[in-house]
């Protein structure tokens, strides 16, 4: 079975949430266009990535009037699910029969934990329906100051057209039990979301595809100086690349179909063949007879 994915690697209109709902439908229907089943966006690429809370000195300290301000900002232009922004995606999910897969910042507004801002992601079915949404089980360093702790509820897989698909966002390719619940849920292709697809996720990117035995898609977002939020008032190049997206997508023996492309809007587009699967866990089948559950136990609580 052959599959034509895509990762669309791109800029959002930074702090915008409807600005950048409105990219999404328009890139995904360009990524459709060329033939992909399965559309993937970066690291919370609705409405951006917090870049400022490491690029702009102060951001972290203790009652920053700046930081306030741009939180404020944050929230409002973060996604509520089920919200009306959140029906435009699956309604682009729907109009152009893809398995559409968004980072977002995500809000709650009611009941537990309202208020809180998460690093989620999104999976919409061809249908349009919402298969699965997953939060970041830890946020990152200074990520803790805008996102709170994610649960299981979606550390899990979904059967798609495409195949049995799970997500991680970040660091959590460096959690190997939050790695294992996604090989036990017998992925065939894993989302990877990143800022940027550096050296070191690449590196996390490939052993994740190897380990797993499992098409990995790396997406990195793209940002520039420009985008920083004005209330830092920071002096530089405003054309720098702060995220350089570098999105590239691995096969199930570690190695590169799509090399990492940095520095660039593209869409990178890969046909994957999932009988490579099968064939490469004859050396290597983590949740199969390279396990040992005489020996270990694992469990998910959700």
């Amino acid at each position: 079975m052959q599959v034509r994915v895509a990762i669309v690697q791109a800029e959002p209109v930074y702090l915008d949430l409807a600005a950048s709902v409105d990219r999404v439908v328009d890139l995904t229907a360009t990524a459709a266009g060329r033939g992909a089943q399965l559309v993937v966006f970066g690291e919370t690429w609705l409405p951006g990535y917090p870049a400022w809370l490491d690029e702009c000195p102060g951001a972290a300290l203790w009652d920053h009037a700046p930081t306030k301000e741009v939180f404020l900002r944050l929230r409002r232009n973060s996604l509520v699910v089920p919200s009306p922004e959140c029906e435009l995606l699956a309604d682009a999910a729907r109009r152009h029969e893809v398995t559409l897969v968004v980072g977002v910042n995500e809000r709650v507004d009611e009941g537990p934990g309202n208020g809180t801002l998460y690093n989620s992601i999104l999976v919409f079915g061809p249908d349009g329906s919402l298969l699965n949404r997953h939060r970041k089980l830890v946020p990152t360093y200074t990520e803790r100051l805008v996102w709170g702790q994610g649960d299981a509820d979606g550390l899990r897989t979904v059967e798609t057209p495409v195949g049995r698909l799970g997500a991680l966002v970040c660091w959590e390719h460096w959690m190997p039990l939050a790695r294992q619940a996604l090989h036990v849920a017998g992925e065939q292709i894993h989302v990877a979301l990143w800022p940027t697809v550096k050296e070191s996720h690449q590196l996390a990117s490939r052993h994740y595809a190897f380990e797993g035995r499992c098409f990995v898609l790396a997406a990195g977002t793209l940002m520039r100086a420009r985008d920083l939020p004005a209330e830092f008032s920071l002096e530089e190049d405003p054309e720098r690349w702060l995220l350089r997206g570098g999105s590239a997508i691995a096969g199930p023996d570690g190695t590169w179909i799509a090399e990492p492309v940095f520095d660039e809007e593209t869409i990178v587009v890969a046909e994957l063949e999932l009988d490579a699967i099968d064939r490469g866990r004859l050396t290597l089948d983590v949740t199969g007879h390279y396990s040992r559950p005489d020996v270990f136990e694992f469990g998910v609580r959700r």
